[in-house]
Order: C-alpha cells, then structure tokens, then sequence
C-alpha cells in the first residue's frame, strides 16, 4: 500500500461473499482481516453469524483475523466496545507493518468507524427500559425515526422489541452524555471501500441456498447448545434473527419448514437493509467502488488503480 491508503474494506449484503474476497485481498497485500460484524464477536455463534472461519485457510497459510470469538453470548457487547477495540486492533496490525482489510455487513459499525463517530459510554437504564417497554412497537419505532433515522434504519427490522427499545436509550442518552467517556476510532484512516453488490435474484438464490447449507451443518444443534447453556428466548432474540426464528423451533414454537420460510423472509428484509444503508454511506459522503459480485480480479484492478 501507499501512504495514500492504509485500510481496505469489503462490505455488502449477508451471502455476498465478503468472507471470501476480504481473504484473497489480504492474501495478495500481505494484509490481516478485522471483522466489522455485531455478532461475530460472540463464541458459539458460529454457524448463525456465518464466521465461515474455513475460508480464512489458504495455501499460503491461515488469514489472520480478529474481532471474531472475543465475547461470551450471554454479555452485551456495544458499538461502544467496537469502536475501542477496532481502535486497538487497527493499531496493532498497522505497527506489524500489515494492511488491515475490514470486512463486514454490519453497516452501523462500518460508518462508526469510518466516520469517526465519537460514542458515549452508556450504561443501562432499567426505568426507562421499563417504562419503554409499555409501550406498543409501532409506537417506539416512531420514536426511534423521529431521534435518530439513520440508527432507526440500520436496525434489523424483524428484530425484537428490545433491541428497539435499547436504540432509544443509547439514542437518548447520547443527546444527554455531554463530558461523558466516549470511544471513537482515533488513527487516521485512509480507506479503500469496496461494496459487492448482486442482481436481486441471484442475491436471493444465494441467501436461501446459504441457509440451507447453514442448517445441514448444524445450525440447530448450534442453537440447542446455547439454549442449554442458559441463553434464554429474550437473549436469543438479541442476537439476530437466525437465533431468534431457530430458537422458536428448538423450543417447539414452530415447525422446522414455518422456521425456514420465516428465515428466509427475515434474511431477505435484512439484504434489503443493509443495501440501503450502503448506499445511505455513499449519499452521506464516504466514497465507495461497486463491484458486480465477488469478482476478485475486479477488486484487484481497483486497489492496484488507486494504489
């Protein structure tokens, strides 16, 4: 790399093929990968969050990568903790004298990052979680898009009531925090951001072709060892909606096929989502480059131009 660029990302949709082409890049520019994704930070979360960590495996030796298995699924670990330990782990790989490749779907951290985005410790607030919790959904989302739009659009939208409820308490207690501790990434970035885009049919074709393959390897058996160990329906449902719609199933609420076509729904909503939000990022001023598919040699061709 030069000086003019000291960060690649790989971002796009879920089923993009981000994983796969993040690697060959860091492969190629001697590079370590930094997962930009909320749920991968969480141990057994393997199959649910798609960590595909076969595909860090190459023959020139195993990616490093990190951000991935740091956490236990029963904490709750925030944009707050991402952005200081992005921070570190950016720092880390860069004083090896390797290029951190970020890669990743979740688009709320990405934009963190990039953006610079100073963000307030906040602690939890069980009264007003309480008195939140009162009211109707339908209510609270309004409440959320009328304080913060673009946090209100990069939620999950099959997510549960919490999840909303907690966005309204960070929401509110950024606009009170005022000296409060913050996290924010504090190196100089200079990034390259690529986005894999798919024809919506064929994105289609991948995420319940994905899916499946998810479940033959084991996704409920994934999801009954975490309910074992004593994650409830609540802390299921925090994580994202593969845990969610299989942990109706594990716990006899719904038929296997009901859980695949809800999944298949949920995760259809959510590429729709985080396309929107990629886009948002570029409306928003963070230069992006479109690739069709995850088309290596193009990705090439546009580090080496800029390079």
């Amino acid at each position: 790399m030069t000086a003019d660029i000291n960060l690649i990302v790989v971002c796009g949709a879920t089923a993009s093929g981000k994983t796969r082409l993040g690697v060959e890049l860091a492969r190629r520019y001697d590079g370590e990968i930094i997962s930009v994704d909320s749920r991968q930070v969480y141990r057994g979360l393997d199959i649910g969050s798609g960590k595909d960590l076969d595909e860090y495996i190459t023959p020139d030796g195993p990616v490093p990568y990190h951000l991935i298995d740091i956490v236990d699924p029963q904490q709750v670990y925030s944009l707050w903790n991402y952005l200081e330990d992005f921070d570190r782990v950016f720092g880390e790989v860069t004083a090896r004298d390797r290029l951190p490749v970020a890669v990743g779907g979740t688009g709320l951290y990405l934009e963190a990052v990039l953006r610079g985005y100073e963000i307030p410790q906040m602690p939890a607030d069980e009264d007003l979680r309480t008195q939140l919790m009162q009211e109707p959904r339908d209510s609270l989302e309004q409440r959320l898009q009328q304080l913060d739009p673009e946090r209100y659009r990069s939620l999950d939208p099959t997510g549960g009531k919490r999840r909303l409820v907690r966005a309204i308490e960070v929401t509110l207690g950024e606009a009170e925090a005022g000296g409060s501790r913050t996290a924010a990434v504090g190196a100089d970035l200079r990034p390259l951001v690529l986005v894999i885009r798919w024809d919506r049919e064929e994105l289609r074709r991948r995420v319940a072709t994905r899916l499946d393959e998810r479940l033959a390897s084991g996704l409920v058996e994934e999801v009954q060892t975490l309910v074992d160990a004593g994650l409830n329906k609540e802390r299921l449902d925090q994580l994202g909606m593969e845990f969610r719609h299989v942990g109706r199933f594990v716990l006899g609420e719904t038929s296997r096929e009901q859980m695949r076509t809800d999944l298949v729904q949920a995760i259809g909503q959510l590429v729709k989502r985080q396309d929107t939000y990629f886009r948002g990022m570029e409306r928003r001023g963070t230069p992006m480059h479109w690739l069709d598919g995850d088309d290596l040699t193009a990705a090439i061709a546009i580090v080496d131009t800029v390079t």
